[in-house]
């Protein structure tokens, strides 16, 4: 018989410097998840990221205490703003354009969230990617709508 599933936790975690802290210590601790244990697995997995890159996980916790988790890609928003050099969005981005990205970089992070999509169309994804670029206040240069 399958484990049952008693809770499900979203958190954004850095790469490989999650710790017991706010907020995993809370998250977990309710759930009576051991949290070093995680900590260790999360840090371990996240190898593959840049330090310090945030990363949403999905955690899945049983009744017998165990848990299993699922790590996404990094958020459009947090690929945007390393793309385009910038620490943060514009406070209004119809009047202040704060970075500039290129079409080719707008494709790269559509294809590093396709999977995390709900399409599979590259177009698509990358008039997602697109859009978040606006409303942050990123131009992107010889985009056409």
């Amino acid at each position: 018989m399958a484990k049952k599933a008693v809770g499900k936790i979203e958190l954004m975690l850095p790469a490989q410097q999650a710790s017991p802290a706010p907020p995993v210590g809370p998250a977990l601790g309710q759930h009576g998840v051991n949290i070093m244990e995680f900590v260790k697995q999360f840090n371990a997995a996240s190898k593959d990221f840049e330090p310090g890159t945030v990363v949403p996980v999905v955690i899945t916790v049983y009744q017998d205490r165990s848990f299993t988790f699922i790590m996404k890609t990094p958020p459009v928003s947090y690929l945007l703003k390393k793309a385009a050099g910038i620490d943060k969005g514009a406070a209004d981005p119809k009047r202040q354009k704060v970075g500039k990205v290129t079409i080719k970089q707008i494709e790269e992070i559509a294809k590093t969230k396709l999977k995390d999509m709900n399409t599979d169309d590259l177009k698509a994804a990358m008039k997602t990617v697109a859009g978040t670029a606006r409303s942050m206040g990123i131009e992107i240069e010889g985009w056409k709508e």
